[in-house]
C-alpha cells in the first residue's frame, strides 16, 4: 500500500555496521535513502544530522539523548539492532511521540552457547592451559579440573537468556537453581531460589543475566561474592554495571573465584582498536571478551531482520507491537480508507475532542483503535476517502496532541 509520504523521500540513518539484512528489508521495499555508517556518533554530530532523519537505526554504542531527541523534527522511529534500549531516552521519545522497537529474543541463542563454551573452558582450565602451550611450555595436568555434568549452575535473572542457559546446562547432565525478582516458571527440572545469597552458597558456576538498573548496580560486590561457594566460576554476559570487577580481581586472587568470564563492562572502548585496561588482565582462568555474547552471524541477521520489519510495520501501517515507548497496537488493514495515528497525552476527554472535531467537520470514521499508557494515547483512525482531505489538520488542533501523521 502506498503510503502519503514518498518513500523516496523518507531518510533513513543506520549507524555502528548494523547488518545487512535490514537494509535488504529497507530496499526490497521501495526505501532506497539509506545512508549506512560503520561507527556510532557523538551527541554533537548525531545532532547536526538527526533533523532531516525519519528513521535511526543503531546498536549499543550511539546514545540517543534528550538533546538529540529535541533537534529530531521529522524522527518516526528508532530501531534498536540489540537487545538492550538503555541508550536511549525512553521517556524523551514516548513524549515526542516517537516509536522505539529494539529484539529482545534474536540473539538469546548466541549469548546463552557462549555461556555453555566459557563455563566448560573456565571449570577445565583452559584459558591457563593454552597461555602455557603459547609460551612454548607442556603442562599435561588433571588437578582442579572438571566435568560440567553434576555441576550447579546458578543464574542470576531468568529471563530470555537465563532460560535459554538453563535449558541448554541441564541437557548437559547439570544442576540448575536460579534467582529471579519476578516469579518465574522453571523449565525442565530447574530450581527457584529462595534469595541470592541461596543461590550463590550452593552454585558451582554464576551467570549473570539480570537487566542494567540502578537496581542491580553492582549486585555482585565484596560482601555478595563472601557467600560464594568456594572456587565458583563467575560468567557475566549482562551488563557491565552488574558487577564490581575489582572485587571481583580481589575474589580471584583469594581463591573465592577458581575461574571468571567477562563479555561486558563498565567502561567500553568506543571503537575497535581503541585501547582497553582491567584489573582482570593477565589473571590465571579469566577469560576476556570485547562484547560480543550476541555477536553472530545469525544473530545480527536476525537482528537486522526483526528490527528492521518492526520498523516497516509502523512505517506502512501504523502498528506497534514491540514498541517501548508507543503503546502497543496490532492494526488490520482496511480497504478504501485513510489512515490517520495520532499520538496526545493520555488525560481525560482526548478520544471525545477526536471524534467531535470529526463529526463536526462531516468525516466518517471507518474504524477506531486506542491504546494508552501512563503518559500518552496512540489512536489509529481509519476514515472515508470522500471526506478526509482536511482531517488531519484538523486533529493538530485538538488539546494535548503530540503528533499527528496520515499515513495513506
Amino acid at each position: 500500500m502506498s503510503t502519503s509520504y514518498p518513500k523516496g523521500k523518507l531518510n533513513i540513518l543506520l549507524l555502528e555496521n548494523i547488518n545487512e539484512e535490514a537494509v535488504n528489508v529497507f530496499k526490497q521495499n521501495g526505501y532506497n535513502n539509506i545512508t549506512i555508517l560503520k561507527s556510532s556518533l557523538s551527541e554533537d554530530e548525531l545532532v547536526n544530522r538527526i533533523g532531516d532523519v525519519h528513521i535511526l537505526g543503531i546498536r549499543s554504542k550511539t546514545q540517543v539523548t534528550r538533546k538529540i531527541l529535541d533537534a529530531a523534527n521529522k524522527l518516526l522511529g528508532i530501531g534498536c539492532f540489540c537487545i538492550g534500549t538503555n541508550q536511549v531516552d525512553i521517556t524523551a521519545a514516548m513524549r515526542k511521540g516517537i516509536v522505539v522497537f529494539n529484539a529482545p529474543y534474536s540473539n538469546t541463542r548466541s549469548v546463552a552457547e557462549l555461556v555453555i563454551g566459557a563455563s566448560i573452558m573456565l571449570i577445565r582450565r583452559i584459558p591457563e592451559k593454552n597461555k602455557l602451550m603459547h609460551e612454548g611450555i607442556w603442562m599435561k595436568d588433571a588437578s582442579n579440573s572438571h566435568e560440567l555434568r553434576g555441576k550447579t549452575i546458578g543464574i542470576v535473572g531468568y529471563g530470555n537468556i537465563g532460560s535459554q542457559v538453563s535449558v541448554l546446562a541441564e541437557s548437559l547432565g547439570m544442576k540448575v537453581i536460579f534467582y529471579d525478582t519476578s516469579n518465574k516458571l522453571p523449565l525442565g527440572n530447574a530450581i527457584a531460589a529462595e534469595s541470592l545469597n541461596d543461590l550463590l552458597a550452593v552454585a558451582d558456576i554464576i551467570s549473570i543475566h539480570t537487566p542494567g538498573a540502578s537496581s542491580t548496580h553492582n549486585l555482585i560486590n565484596n560482601d555478595t561474592l563472601l557467600q560464594c561457594k568456594k572456587g565458583a566460576i563467575l560468567i557475566n554476559y549482562a551488563r557491565g554495571e552488574v558487577v564490581d570487577i575489582s572485587a571481583i580481581s580481589s575474589a580471584l586472587r583469594a581463591s573465592v573465584l577458581s575461574g571468571v568470564a567477562i563479555d561486558v563492562f563498565p567502561g567500553e572502548p568506543a571503537a575497535n582498536g581503541d585501547p582497553f585496561t582491567s584489573p582482570l588482565q593477565q589473571m590465571n582462568n579469566v577469560l576476556l571478551t570485547p562484547h560480543v555474547g550476541g555477536s553472530t552471524e545469525e544473530a545480527q541477521a536476525n537482528i537486522g531482520l526483526d528490527v528492521s520489519n518492526k520498523l516497516l510495520q509502523y512505517v506502512e501501517s501504523g502498528a506497534t507491537s514491540g514498541s517501548l515507548s508507543i503503546p502497543e497496537l496490532i492494526l488490520p488493514v482496511q480497504e478504501n480508507t485513510h489512515r490517520i495515528l495520532h499520538i496526545h497525552k493520555n488525560v481525560p476527554g482526548v478520544l471525545s475532542a477526536i471524534n467531535s472535531v470529526l463529526s463536526a467537520n462531516g468525516v466518517n470514521i471507518l474504524g477506531q483503535y486506542l491504546k494508552t499508557n501512563e503518559e500518552i494515547g496512540y489512536v489509529v483512525l481509519d476514515i472515508s476517502h470522500e471526506v478526509s482531505k482536511n482531517a488531519a489538520e484538523l486533529l493538530t488542533l485538538v488539546k494535548e496532541t503530540i503528533k499527528v501523521r496520515l499515513l495513506y
